[in-house]
């Protein structure tokens, strides 16, 4: 019992870390800034939900769906890292970022998949320690990491529905601030999965 309660916490350090549902905000209110309330929700429990089956379904056939593609890890993370730092670099920029803002809002509710979804909650990092919790793991294990990827999952979407209060709260400019900040972070994360593949590719 207590193995499974040490596996636990560090399987939800391990997504809390990866994911940050406090930390998305800004990347959230970038990306909706053009729609209303209700097309806002749509897109919340779009993105939340997508990212959490793309996540149980590589958890529960990952290694099936990377051999039957032929994808490698590393090539997972390099090109999952050169989208996350694009998108990082044009929120430093302060530009409309060509990735997630398009001009008509029913069009742009599609940036709930990509790259909300994925790559930025159910990105290369989520994808990939989900898998590594799972490995050799047992079915209990393999029910824990559902469950707690779920939980992580409705934090993220409580963060995204609360972020206009946030806004409000905080002001815009503290929220561009941290935007900015955000972006900064979210581009060295991106630099840091294609170092990573790149060490992968070549043991280094």
């Amino acid at each position: 019992m207590e193995n499974l309660l040490t596996f636990s916490l560090t399987v939800f350090t391990g997504f809390f870390a990866i994911m940050n549902p406090i930390a998305g905000i800004p990347v959230f209110i970038a990306m909706t800034e053009d729609a209303d309330d209700r097309v806002k929700e749509r897109m919340n429990r779009k993105a939340t939900s997508t990212a959490f089956f793309i996540v149980l379904v590589f958890i529960i056939l990952g290694k099936f769906i990377f051999e039957l593609f032929g994808i490698t890890i590393p090539a997972f993370k390099i090109s999952g890292g050169f989208l996350i730092f694009y998108i990082g670099f044009e929120m430093l920029q302060s530009t409309k970022s060509t990735v997630k803002h398009l001009r008509k809002v029913e069009v742009n509710e599609e940036i709930a998949i990509s790259p909300l979804a994925i790559p930025l909650l159910a990105g290369p990092g989520t994808i990939v320690t989900a898998m590594n919790f799972v490995t050799d793991a047992n079915t209990i294990r393999i029910d824990i990491v559902i469950l707690i990827f779920a939980f992580m999952c409705f934090l993220t979407y409580l963060s995204f529905r609360l972020s206009n209060v946030i806004v409000e709260k905080l002001g815009k400019n503290v929220i561009g601030v941290f935007e900015k900040i955000m972006g900064l972070i979210i581009a060295i994360i991106g630099t840091n999965m294609v170092i990573e593949g790149i060490k992968i590719a070549f043991t280094l």
